[in-house]
């Protein structure tokens, strides 16, 4: 058995609340594992700001399903709130890149790790289902875009 097939002892040590958190990894050399080990933890990082009601909310990235333009107006659906942004949707697709979103639509980019499910629909376009329930459709033109993403 190579050492990478044994699985991994995890260990969760409480600290005080004013130290500042950390994850330590200890590994015998860094490999495809611990790089996405640390792609993961970089991805729970980060914030985006949203707007509801007159009030302004740091909303987690990864909390955000999709984003979606309309109307001049940018929105971010989370499992069940929507709030507006004030940034437009490629400023919001550059920062969420690195967080695995893509754009699906010409209105449209999707978190990647909310997406339940996807299958075809009509005239060569898809439906992606999310796992809050919701469709979303992806354009033609950007099924290939989406194909290479998922591949990769």
């Amino acid at each position: 058995m190579k050492n990478t097939d044994k699985p991994l002892d995890v260990e969760v040590k409480l600290i005080h609340p004013e130290e500042t958190e950390y994850v330590k990894i200890g590994c015998h050399k860094v490999d495809d594992r611990i790089d996405e080990i640390t792609r993961f933890i970089k991805s729970r990082q980060g914030s985006l700001e949203g707007y509801s009601e007159g009030d302004m909310y740091n909303i987690p990235i990864t909390d955000v399903y999709y984003i979606e333009s309309v109307d001049d107006r940018t929105f971010l659906y989370l499992e069940k709130e929507t709030y507006e942004s004030r940034k437009r949707l490629y400023e919001l697709e550059k920062v969420t890149d690195s967080f695995h979103f893509i754009r699906i639509s010409k209105s449209v980019v999707v978190n990647l790790m909310k997406v339940d499910s996807i299958k075809p629909a009509l005239n060569g376009r898809f439906s992606c289902k999310l796992k809050n329930g919701e469709d979303v459709i992806i354009s033609r033109k950007y099924v290939q875009g989406l194909k290479d993403k998922l591949k990769g």
